[in-house]
């Protein structure tokens, strides 16, 4: 702060930085990740808490879409975010009752998901260090979260002062949409994919088929490629979801080594979703799919615990199928998904109504 103030000249000494009077919109976040991947949090948007009094969480993202995504553009695009970062907004009161401690909308460069592992595993702490749970219990403490997919549990380490890791977090039931399903992906010719769902629908192949190593490769090339295939299973296959249409998209692609048969060695993989954004982290909603993938394949048994990596920061996090269940038509699990999040600051945003890009920007 000394050196800060410092800097300030002309007598900078004990003078608050600016801006001194923010004239438009204030945002405070948490800043937090988990595996590389970027989480801001808004711990509380009274916009989407006054409207969600009577709403599903699935309306309520619909909602706050329709009448306040300046908020999302204006944290998630830059100056103030990056083509990668990826934001939750804090809901409590009305969408968080039916027995959760929280309700979690999920923002990324493109829009709303339904289901985000990586923010989920933040998100038990905070909800601990926050104080929205009323009396944690040593040396864990269950969070009830509910996601637009639905509820999920995370168990995060508590000591009686704060939050430890590792995180874990019980999904929603998991499953295989489809397996070994052809697709003509331009450029690249025929290939084969499984699209499995773990709160949100991927489609799953090994780089090595499109010609690329998910490891050596440039991200770019596996970026494009994955985009390729994600544009080209939208196209050629419709998806279905037992509970709502509003959650039977195809969220993205994500290209692994191939190493789906049961190893204790680490298994890699890259997820590319929404608008070409790169996960970060090994992608908790990704690991619980795959696992669903596996287990309906037999290449994995109930509570095998794999440990699957980024490719793009080499973090790791373990899956495991802990409970065979049904979901409408389809056998599903239950995924148990453990990974590590960390604080990383906090910060407030402002925004000046005269600024012409004041609401950002996004370009690729």
């Amino acid at each position: 702060a000394r050196a800060m103030a410092a800097e300030g000249g002309g007598g900078g000494a004990g003078r608050r930085l600016p801006p001194h009077s923010p004239s438009g919109l204030v945002l405070q976040t948490v800043e937090m990740h988990t595996g590389g991947e970027p989480l801001r949090i808004i711990p509380r948007l009274e916009a989407a808490e006054e409207a969600a009094a009577g709403l599903s969480l699935l309306s309520l993202r619909r909602e706050v879409a329709a009448t306040q995504d300046h908020v999302r553009r204006a944290l998630v695009h830059e100056p103030r975010g990056h083509a990668g970062m990826y934001g939750a907004v804090v809901v409590r009161g009305g969408a968080a009752a039916a027995g959760a401690h929280l309700a979690a909308l999920f923002l990324h460069g493109a829009g709303y998901s339904a289901m985000c592992g990586h923010a989920v595993l933040a998100l038990g702490r905070f909800a601990l260090d926050y104080g929205l749970v009323a009396a944690p219990s040593r040396p864990e403490t269950a969070v009830r979260l509910r996601c637009p997919c639905g509820p999920v549990t995370a168990f995060v380490p508590w000591d009686g002062r704060c939050s430890g890791n590792p995180v874990r977090f019980h999904s929603v039931p998991a499953f295989a949409a489809a397996t070994d399903l052809a697709v003509d992906v331009p450029g690249h010719g025929k290939v084969v994919v499984d699209i499995g769902y773990g709160g949100t629908f991927y489609a799953f192949l090994s780089a090595e088929q499109l010609g690329l190593d998910v490891c050596s490769s440039k991200t770019r090339d596996l970026v494009s490629a994955a985009s390729a295939v994600t544009e080209a299973v939208k196209k050629q296959f419709k998806l279905h979801h037992p509970e709502s249409e509003d959650l039977a998209f195809l969220y993205g692609t994500i290209l692994t080594d191939g190493k789906d048969a049961f190893s204790e060695e680490p298994t890699t993989n890259i997820c590319v979703f929404a608008d070409e954004q790169v996960d970060r982290s090994p992608t908790g909603s990704g690991v619980t799919a795959r696992i669903a993938l596996q287990y309906h394949k037999g290449l994995i048994q109930l509570n095998q615990t794999r440990t699957f990596r980024s490719s793009t920061t080499g973090s790791l996090f373990t899956g495991k199928a802990v409970q065979a269940t049904k979901f409408g038509k389809y056998n599903a699990v239950v995924v148990e998904v453990s990974g590590e999040a960390f604080y990383t600051g906090t910060a407030t945003f402002t925004v000046e109504e005269e600024d012409p890009l004041k609401y950002g920007f996004f370009f690729k």
